[in-house]
C-alpha cells in the first residue's frame, strides 16, 4: 500500500478490513480457530456439538488490516426445535454479508452436513478458504493428501489451508492470507476492541460453558444463562457481581443443575469465577439460580426474551 493509497478522504488511514465468516457443521473447531486467532478466549468451547448458538464477533487488528471474524453456529440438517432453526437462519444470514467466508472441516471426515455447508457457500458467492482442521488427529497420515486433494475437487476454493487450531498449527499466516480478499477501508472497530459482544453476553456464556463441559446427555441443549444483574460490590471496590439464572426447560433438569447437596452448581460456579475473573480482570463475585422454563427451546417469546432474536 503506497502513503498516497494509505489514506482516504477524511484523512484516516486505510487498512485491509472486512467480515469473515466461520462457516462449517456443529464441532469442526470453529470456536477454537477463532480463539486461536485473536489468541484469547472470546468463543465458548466445548466437546458438543452446537456450544455457539449465535453470531460472535471477534476483531483482529493489525498493522495494515483488521479483520471482523464472524463465529457462527453450527449449520446443521435437523432443525426439530425454534432454537435449532434461529441457529441455521443466523449463520446462513451472515454469508453473503461476509467479505469472505472461511469453511472449516474435520481432517479425513466429510458428511451430508458439510455437503449442505458447501452448497449454501456456494450460494451466497463469496470467496472460500477451504480450511481443513484437526490435521494433527489425521490417522493413518497417508489418507490426509488424497483426502485434501479429493474435498478441494468439491468447489472452486480461493485458498486450501491444513491446520490444527488446538494445537495453534497452520494459522500463522492465516491473517495476512484472509486480508488478501478485504478490501480498504478505515478501521471498522477501535484498535484495542476484540470483540462488539456486550458485558453481559460474555458473563452468561462463561457460565454456559461450564455447564456444557459437566452435563451429560441431552441437559446442555436445554439450558439458558440469563444476567439478572452485574455490578460493583457495595462491601468490597473492585469486586464484580455477578447474578446469573440459569434456565432449564424441565423439572427434571432442575435437580441434575443442582447436583447432589448443590455439589454440581458450586463446581459450576467455582469455574466461572475463575474464567470471570481473568475475562473482566477484577474478583468477581457469583450468585446463581436454577429455574424452569417448560419448553423454552421451542417458544418463539422465550428465544426472544433470552436474545435469541427470531
Amino acid at each position: 500500500m503506497s502513503g498516497e493509497d494509505a489514506i482516504g478522504t477524511t484523512g484516516e488511514e486505510l487498512a485491509r478490513c472486512g467480515f469473515a465468516a466461520l462457516v462449517g457443521r456443529p464441532n469442526v473447531g470453529k470456536s477454537t480457530l477463532l480463539n486461536a486467532l485473536l489468541g484469547r478466549k472470546i468463543s465458548i468451547v466445548s466437546p458438543r456439538p452446537q456450544t455457539t448458538r449465535t453470531r460472535i464477533h471477534g476483531v483482529l487488528t493489525r498493522p495494515g488490516m483488521q479483520i471482523v471474524f464472524v463465529d457462527l453456529p453450527g449449520i446443521h440438517a435437523k432443525q426439530p426445535r425454534a432454537i435449532n432453526r434461529y441457529m441455521n437462519r443466523t449463520a446462513l444470514a451472515s454469508l453473503a454479508d461476509s467479505d469472505v467466508n472461511l469453511f472449516v472441516i474435520e481432517a479425513l471426515r466429510w458428511t451430508e452436513e458439510d455437503e449442505r455447508a458447501l452448497g449454501e457457500l456456494r450460494t451466497a458467492g463469496r470467496p472460500i478458504l477451504l480450511l481443513i482442521n484437526k490435521v494433527d488427529r489425521a490417522q493413518p497420515r497417508s489418507r490426509l493428501l488424497p483426502f485434501m486433494a479429493e474435498v478441494s475437487a468439491k468447489a472452486d476454493f480461493a485458498q486450501v489451508v491444513p491446520l490444527s487450531a488446538l494445537k495453534r498449527k497452520g494459522i500463522d499466516g492465516l491473517p495476512d492470507l484472509i486480508a488478501g480478499y478485504l478490501p480498504e477501508s478505515p478501521l471498522l472497530y477501535p484498535a484495542g476492541q476484540v470483540t462488539d459482544a456486550s458485558d453481559n453476553f460474555m458473563a452468561s456464556e462463561i457460565i454456559r460453558e461450564k455447564l456444557t463441559r459437566r452435563l451429560q446427555e441431552e441437559v446442555p441443549y436445554g439450558l439458558v444463562v440469563e444476567i439478572e444483574g452485574m455490578g460493583q460490590a457495595e462491601d468490597e471496590p473492585g469486586k464484580l457481581v455477578v447474578q446469573a439464572v440459569i434456565w432449564v426447560e424441565r423439572t427434571g433438569q432442575k435437580a441434575i443443575v443442582i447436583g447432589k447437596g448443590g455439589e454440581l452448581l458450586k463446581e459450576v460456579g467455582r469455574a466461572a469465577r475463575l474464567d470471570l475473573k481473568q475475562y473482566f480482570g477484577r474478583p468477581v463475585h457469583l450468585e446463581l439460580w436454577v429455574k424452569v422454563r417448560e419448553g423454552w427451546t421451542d417458544d418463539e417469546a422465550a428465544l426472544r426474551r433470552f436474545g435469541y432474536e427470531t
